[in-house]
């Protein structure tokens, strides 16, 4: 006889293959960042003879973020020879003006224009801001970056210096969350230091490189006419995503660069935090919709519970152990390229995290409108056909 109902052997095997699957995960995401930070640290060692290429970074920007200052700031103390600073707007009482005009106070000497332009092309605004501002770019290498981005001072010179090539199409980076203190933002940090990233990580070190970040994007100004210029994404949702995977169609490489940067997680309650994360998700969705049907066996601590709970055998017992220890291992090794204070610093909110994630996971498998910047688009066309303004 089985040891157990032919019903309850079948939840066991199920059980096992859940746990299989979810430390499968652990251990191939522990494994691609100890390869990623081995890579990392050749591409450092090389000298880069790209620093005294001229340079322009489009910012476009929209309102007074939190601690848009210091990130602005900090894009005006590169170590690079030559390089300008374009700040674009659409409201002439756009509240970061104020900001930009104090850089302009404090580094006098340092090329930076800001650029006042209601010139609406298309439906999504920053791809408009951006075709404003390059219309003032002098030079014919590009750096795009987020409003809410931290660099170091050295980022300029690293993220050009792939650009170098003729085979690159673009140079993106990697982020890492900064967090307030409230459990909302920290949670938010670990939605982008626990599983964006890792999973990025595992999809680049098995060769894939359908992927470009707001956070960075580096081009010549040849390969943006090549597909079409900023006016071919006018109409798109993920415009970072496309500008990669059109440079992409023509036979150019994507490169990931070494530098991490850092973004602003400034949700400080659940009821923003959820259809931010959910725009993420069903972007995500749309852009590759059987990578995310699979994504669930990234949200370990849930997967691994449920599967004991399933299975409670010996054998569901080892594998969840096995992979429980790989999320920890991997966890404590990867805070050193994060702004967590401590390796194990919120570390015990990483069941909470999974499960919240989980849950948004299973909420973007419903409907296909995300909330982004006062519109509500359709992330499954890929362009906001069908949009408002609140």
């Amino acid at each position: 006889m089985p040891p157990y109902p032919p019903e309850l052997s079948l939840l066991s095997w199920l059980g096992l293959a859940l746990a299989s699957c979810a430390t499968a995960y652990a251990c191939l995401s522990l494994w691609a960042w100890f390869r990623c930070e081995r890579l990392n640290k050749h591409r450092r060692a090389r000298v880069n003879d790209q620093a005294s290429h001229a340079v322009s970074v489009l910012k476009p920007l929209h309102g007074a973020e939190p601690h848009l200052y210091e990130n602005l700031r900090g894009f005006c103390q590169q170590q690079h020879d030559h390089y300008e600073i374009l700040f674009g707007v659409r409201d002439p009482d756009d509240a970061a003006i104020a900001v930009v005009q104090r850089l302009q106070r404090e580094f006098p000497a340092l090329p930076m224009a800001l650029v006042i332009d209601p010139t609406v092309h298309g439906a999504n605004f920053k791809v408009s801001n951006l075709i404003n501002l390059l219309a003032q770019a002098r030079h014919d290498w590009l750096v795009l970056a987020d409003s809410d981005i931290s660099v170091p001072p050295d980022y300029l010179a690293r993220v050009t210096a792939p650009l170098g090539d003729p085979g690159t199409g673009i140079v993106t980076c990697l982020y890492h969350g900064v967090a307030g203190k409230s459990m909302t933002t920290r949670l938010g940090r670990l939605f982008i230091d626990d599983w964006f990233a890792p999973s990025v990580r595992l999809a680049h070190a098995f060769g894939s490189t359908r992927f470009a970040f707001g956070s960075t994007i580096a081009l010549r100004r040849d390969a943006l006419e090549a597909i079409g210029g900023f006016e071919a994404l006018e109409d798109t949702l993920a415009d970072d995503f496309w500008l990669g995977e059109r440079t992409r169609q023509l036979g150019l490489n994507t490169v990931l660069s070494d530098v991490v940067v850092g973004t602003d997680v400034t949700e400080t309650h659940l009821a923003t935090l959820w259809p931010h994360e959910l725009r993420w998700l069903r972007t995500i969705r749309a852009i590759s919709p059987a990578g995310f049907a699979f994504s669930f066996i990234c949200f370990s601590w849930p997967l691994l519970a449920l599967s004991l709970a399933l299975s409670p055998t010996l054998s569901c017992m080892i594998v969840t152990g096995v992979g429980g220890l790989a999320r920890l291992i991997r966890y404590g090794a990867s805070w050193r390229g994060t702004a967590r204070s401590s390796r194990w610093q919120d570390l015990w909110l990483t069941p909470f995290r999974d499960a919240l994630m989980l849950l948004e996971w299973a909420g973007a498998l419903f409907h296909w409108r995300v909330q982004w910047r006062g519109q509500v688009l359709h992330a499954r066309d890929h362009a906001p056909s069908r949009y408002s303004w609140k």
